[in-house]
């Protein structure tokens, strides 16, 4: 089963990567509607025995257990984008823009569970909980989705990409530990658990960037040679896994440790680029579409079988870009830029893609989400995604008239 589920998953998500590239979206955006396709929302409601047949109930925890591989290898990858030497070379600007685009969406994320708690939240859920989760979701900027977008369309080395790089980089860093923090105080049992689960997160950070990272440098100079650094990659995925399985012990969840991995990598150009080249080949193309599939065995858009459940799916996504979009975008313009640059970041933003997928996951995973809010909040993430490259498009047509 395991083999068969992994083939056909494996075949959708290249098509729809195809497809996705095709009409000038990004493919993971692709992939993503691939896991759907495979779910109960759609395969399941086109012909439900061949999602029994092929999804059986025994068989997904297997299949949940080999895509969270997939999801450590990704944050991994994630941190390694992540340059912190230019987070010290940029101005205030991108610092300022970034807190914006976590603050506003955070507080209006926060705001909006005073409504949603009672209808969408499990039981058993307690409301700050549920809140803050929900405020740091609406806060998440997909930089690996964003990085990709800006290749794509030749900015990377344009001011505009310049920033928006940074700010992403900033917001990136500032939401996985308010997420750390919000699930230490999930998982805890009282303020003394919550505190100690806090204060070995920090040690096991500092420890990381302080202590381990200058070890690093030493111990992995770049390597001469392919076969030298062939040598390092099994080190380096045991050291990945060793720090995804620190952090779960901690008490806050493994992908916090293989993300912190990622960044503390030394810094050496060609050999982050190699690695990322082996692991991306392997994580992000073979076990990742996996993850998609799961998450949209998860999601039943079936759920929102009301007007009243479509409404509020279309308050979260009006809100989500009104926080994400116009935070930084007002901010953007406060520190003097033009108002199509100002939207432009603003856009770029607000790019939620598959970052959003992996918060998500986790809320469901810890019972936050209930199963109708989580399809509400998947939805989010694709509209957010889906209309990134459109608009910019539509702010390069009207500059160039």
């Amino acid at each position: 089963i395991l083999l068969t589920q992994i083939v056909v998953i494996l075949i959708m998500a290249g098509l729809f990567r195809r497809l996705f590239r095709g009409i000038g979206q990004p493919p993971v955006m692709g992939e993503m509607i691939a896991g759907i396709v495979l779910g109960p929302s759609v395969l399941g409601w086109l012909y439900p025995p061949a999602l029994s047949l092929l999804f059986p109930a025994s068989s997904l925890e297997t299949l949940r257990q080999l895509s969270q591989i997939g999801v450590v290898l990704f944050m991994f990858i994630v941190g390694t984008e992540l340059n912190i030497r230019l987070l010290r070379e940029k101005g205030t600007a991108a610092v300022m823009i970034s807190h914006a685009s976590i603050i506003v969406p955070f507080l209006l994320g926060t705001t909006l569970s005073l409504f949603l708690y009672r209808e969408l939240a499990p039981v058993g859920t307690s409301f700050n909980a549920f809140a803050l989760f929900i405020g740091v979701a609406m806060s998440i900027t997909a930089f690996p989705v964003l990085a990709r977008i800006l290749e794509d369309r030749n900015l990377s080395q344009t001011t505009l990409g310049s920033i928006a790089i940074t700010c992403a980089a900033v917001d990136d860093v500032t939401a996985w530990c308010i997420l750390a923090l919000v699930i230490a105080i999930v998982k805890s049992t009282g303020i003394l658990s919550s505190a100690v689960t806090i204060g070995l997160t920090l040690v096991f950070a500092g420890t990381m960037i302080f202590l381990v990272r200058p070890q690093l440098a030493r111990l992995i100079k770049d390597p001469d040679s392919q076969q030298h650094r062939r040598r390092l990659i099994p080190i380096i995925l045991a050291f990945v896994f060793v720090c995804a399985l620190i952090t779960e012990t901690i008490g806050i969840h493994a992908l916090f440790g293989a993300f912190v991995a990622g960044v503390v990598m030394p810094p050496s150009t060609e050999f982050r680029i190699f690695l990322k080249d082996k692991l991306e080949a392997f994580g992000s193309y073979a076990l990742l579409p996996l993850f998609f599939a799961f998450t949209g065995l998860r999601m039943h858009v079936g759920l929102l079988n009301d007007w009243q459940g479509w409404l509020m799916c279309g308050v979260i996504i009006l809100v989500a870009i009104a926080g994400k979009l116009g935070g930084s975008m007002l901010m953007s313009r406060w520190t003097g830029m033009s108002w199509s640059r100002s939207f432009s970041i603003g856009v770029l933003m607000n790019t939620r893609g598959l970052v959003e997928l992996v918060v998500l996951n986790i809320g469901y995973d810890l019972g936050i989400l209930s199963g109708r809010i989580f399809a509400m909040m998947v939805l989010m993430a694709l509209v957010t995604t889906f209309m990134t490259g459109p608009l910019l498009s539509l702010v390069k047509a009207k500059e160039t008239q």
